[in-house]
Parts: structure tokens; C-alpha cells; sequence
């Protein structure tokens, strides 16, 4: 094991530095702009505008990429990030927060997706899963973190802004002193709604709903948080918890959906994620265990759902469209977690923090209901046929190059092949799914 990780071990540095002054950044922002008065609306706004600029680096990285190179591509992407939190330090108002927010987004996504393409380089077939194991803890200890050192200042001053600058700048010095050969053009992925609507349309309007809900807590958790009286320390558990809770959760879950109806266990844990929303707006507690309780069964549940709807998708996906359905599902999200916090914002600001809650259990029932009806309308597929289930970190963190570092043993040749063909087919869409292998019509009589 010590062997296959420390060939690895700059870019693993470089992504921790990454993402804990992500992580730092995420919330320091939120909980400054409650502390200034912003309101909710404009608070959602951040989300939005970090979604839309994840959006557009995830398809425009590669393009970049491909003209410049990997390391000055990410030495843009960090110093860029650093300047959009610095001036954040100096411009504090909404105008100039959403802006910035979204050129994060854009950085982060883009110094992600370098990042992971020289990971899954250097993955073989009996690696990969170690390889992508470690990173995702590596990074989710790292965001973790971040949030958490908020705790140990002052946010109302300029230091973590400037702390969050300078991780920024250090996650430029692993990969630019690494002896570590440039990896192949990067994955990139053009959306095919109508192949995958006929793929799976419960994948598709459920990893949007997923997109809107997760977006809005990720966005708004800390301003509840503070809206109901949480001292910081527990501020940063109330938006830290929750994802390594999801983390968590999704062992259990995937192994219990490779056993049955993925659909089921979508609507299980939608189901209870909506019980929570009821909980947070019925209760209203100022408790701050009652809260972190919630808080870390709401992120067990939400942070699982995305998984388990790229699992069934590809259950339907044609042989060798992993990471054409898995990447179009990604950017489906995107847009589901551009609308989220615009919504919740809303919400938000018309009737009070439980408006948070009640966006996202609309979201949460929707999926409910549209999966149910699905459920009426195709079969579910044997068990026999099943692809494996995959960890898959939140959302939110996730690239196209972390479907293709995900990807192990079969599918990894496919991941090779479209990365080789990059250049050619940058700006066409990828070749659309097969049809699915279910027939989309109805069963022949109720199910059991």
C-alpha cells in the first residue's frame, strides 16, 4: 500500500491544500456575510454563483488544458482562487461576493479535474480502488478541516481570508516541483439529455432534484445554523458532519442496493431525508446536539442519494458508457445545485430559516413521487445484471475526472479510449447510450 501511495503523495498534498482552503472558504463566507447583515437571498446567491462557475470549469478545464498544459493550467486555476478570496476580504458586499464565488467554483473545479487526471494516470486496474479510497478521505479530511480552523479566530477580520489565500497558493508547489509525467488529456463529457432520459429518467430528474437540495443545505447550512443560534464551533460541525456522515452512510447503502430495486433504496433514503426536513422545521430547536443530530442523519441521507442514482443509471447504461452517463449525470446536478440555493434563498428570505428545510423537502417528496410512478412503469433490473456500485464523494467535490478515477477493471480501458480521443472530439457530443436494456413499458400486472 506504502508503495503504490507515495509515488502519489505530492498530488495527494497538493489536493489536501486545495481542499481545506476550500473548505475554509466555503464557510468563512456565509458566516461573514450573516455577521454583515446580507440577506438570505443573497447568501443563496453564493451558492448559485459557485455552481454555475463549477459548471462552466468542469467544461471548459480540458479545452484550457489541452492549449496551455496541466501545470500551468492548475497554477492559473490556484492563484486565480486566491485572488477571488482576498478580494472577497476587500469587497464585502453581495455584488462582488456572488461574482466572485463563481470564478471559485471555476477555479476549484479546474484544479480539481488536473488533479485527478494525474491520479487516475498513475492508477492501474488493482490500484484504482486503493488510489481512489485514499484521495477521497485525503480530501474529505482536508475540507474538514478547513472548516473546522474557523473556530480557532476571529471571522469578522481579515485573517482567514487571507489564510484561505494562502493554502490556495501553497497547492500550487507539490505539482509544480512533482517529477510526475503529465497525464493524457483531460475527460470531458457534452450532455445528451435525450439519451439519458431514455437511459433512466428516474437517474435524471432524481440527480437534479439531488442537485437542488444538497446544493441549498451546502450553501445555506451555515447561515441556519447561525440564524438559530449556534455558537461557531458548532456551526462548523452543523456543515461538517453531515458530509462525513454521507460518506459513511453510502457503505451500507451501496451494499443494499446491490441487493435489491436501486429505485427502493432511493425512495428509503429520500423518504427519511424528507422526515428530517419535517423535523428541522417542526421542532425549530435551538439545541445545538438536537441540531447536529439532525444535521448528521439529514447528510447520511442526502449525500448517499447521488450515488445510488448514478448506480442505477448505469445499471441501464449501454456496455462502455460509464463515464458518459456518470458525467452527464454530474453536470445535470450542476444545474440542480445552481437553482438550489436560489430557491432556498428565496424561501429563505419569505418565511424565515425553515424555508431551507421546506425547499428541500419539496425536492425530496418530488423524487418520491416520480420514482414511485417509475417503479409502476418499468421493471427493475435482475440482480444478476447489475453494475458494481461505487463510492462517490459528494457531489458537489465531484469532476469528470473523478468518474474516471472512480472507474476500476473493465471499465478502465473505456476511461483510457475516451481520454485518447479527446483532441479529436472535444467539441462533439459523445456517441449516445444504446437503448436501455429494460423495456420502458408497463408490467403486466402490480408489482409486489
Amino acid at each position: 500500500m506504502v508503495r503504490q501511495i507515495l509515488p502519489i503523495s505530492a498530488l495527494l498534498l497538493g489536493s489536501a491544500l486545495l481542499l481545506f482552503a476550500g473548505g475554509m472558504n466555503g464557510l468563512i463566507l456565509p458566516v461573514r456575510g450573516a455577521a454583515e447583515g446580507f440577506s438570505a437571498l443573497s447568501l443563496g446567491l453564493l451558492g448559485t454563483g459557485w455552481a454555475l462557475g463549477y459548471v462552466l470549469g468542469c467544461w471548459y478545464t480540458p479545452r484550457l488544458v489541452a492549449k496551455v498544459g496541466h501545470i500551468r493550467s492548475f497554477g492559473a486555476m490556484a492563484a486565480l482562487a486566491a485572488v477571488a478570496i482576498l478580494a472577497s476580504a476587500l469587497l464585502v458586499s453581495p455584488s462582488a461576493w456572488i461574482p466572485l464565488r463563481g470564478v471559485s467554483g471555476f477555479c476549484f473545479a479546474g484544479a480539481a479535474m488536473i488533479v485527478e487526471s494525474w491520479l487516475s494516470e498513475r492508477a492501474d486496474a488493482r490500484s484504482r480502488g486503493k488510489i481512489f479510497g485514499v484521495y477521497t478521505m485525503v480530501n474529505l479530511a482536508a475540507s474538514t478541516a478547513g472548516q473546522m480552523a474557523l473556530t480557532l479566530g476571529d471571522t469578522t477580520g481579515f485573517a482567514f481570508f487571507a489564510l484561505g489565500a494562502i493554502f490556495y497558493c501553497l497547492a500550487l508547489i507539490p505539482t509544480a516541483i512533482s517529477s510526475t509525467t503529465s497525464p493524457k488529456p483531460l475527460v470531458t463529457v457534452s450532455l445528451d439529455l435525450r439519451a439519458l432520459w431514455r437511459n433512466s429518467p428516474v437517474a435524471v430528474f432524481g440527480v437534479f432534484m439531488v442537485g437542488i437540495s444538497n446544493s441549498a443545505f451546502g450553501t445555506l447550512a451555515a447561515v441556519y445554523a447561525t440564524n438559530v443560534g449556534l455558537v461557531l464551533t458548532t456551526i462548523a460541525l452543523f456543515t461538517s458532519l453531515p458530509i462525513l456522515a454521507g460518506a459513511a452512510s453510502q457503505i451500507p447503502i451501496g451494499i443494499l442496493s446491490d441487493r435489491m430495486d436501486r429505485r427502493k433504496v432511493l425512495v428509503g433514503i429520500a423518504g427519511v431525508a424528507a422526515l428530517t426536513d419535517l423535523a428541522f422545521v417542526l421542532l425549530a430547536s435551538t439545541d445545538p446536539m438536537v441540531n447536529l443530530v439532525l444535521a448528521s442523519l439529514f447528510g447520511a441521507m442526502i449525500y448517499a442519494m447521488y450515488p445510488v442514482i448514478i448506480a442505477h443509471a448505469n445499471d441501464h447504461a449501454a456496455e462502455g458508457t460509464f463515464i458518459q452517463t456518470s458525467g452527464g449525470l454530474l453536470m445535470i446536478f450542476g444545474f440542480g445545485a445552481i437553482l438550489g440555493p436560489l430557491l432556498a434563498g428565496l424561501s429563505m428570505a419569505t418565511v424565515g430559516d425553515r424555508g431551507l428545510f421546506l425547499t428541500s423537502v419539496a425536492a425530496h417528496v418530488l423524487l418520491i413521487l416520480f420514482a414511485l410512478l417509475r417503479m409502476r412503469i418499468r421493471q427493475a433490473v435482475p440482480e444478476a445484471e447489475k453494475s458494481d456500485f461505487v463510492f462517490v464523494p459528494p457531489a458537489k467535490a465531484s469532476t469528470p475526472e473523478t468518474v474516471a478515477l472512480a472507474v476500476r477493471d473493465g471499465v478502465e480501458d473505456d476511461a483510457e479510449d475516451l481520454a485518447a480521443r479527446m483532441p479529436e472530439t472535444a467539441d462533439t457530443a459523445p456517441e449516445a447510450p444504446a437503448e436501455p436494456e429494460a423495456p420502458d413499458t408497463p408490467d403486466p400486472g402490480p408489482k409486489p
